[in-house]
């Protein structure tokens, strides 16, 4: 039978993988073509901290 892993040691485990993939995000943003009218979608995976970037990037 596996032995429960306490939540402390859950947090410091946490801390050491600082650069694992959980800190990255899917994000997806809507951009409208001038010409047609029409939506396209922009879809990029960005660390959690540069989300706002993301989206007041205009291109």
């Amino acid at each position: 039978m596996a032995k429960k892993v306490s939540k402390n040691a859950r947090v410091a485990q946490r801390a050491a993988n600082a650069g694992s993939g959980k800190d990255h995000v899917k994000v997806v943003k809507a951009v409208k073509d001038p010409t047609t009218g029409k939506y396209t979608y922009k879809q990029m995976i960005v660390h959690k901290d540069k989300v706002k970037d993301f989206f007041a990037d205009v291109k």
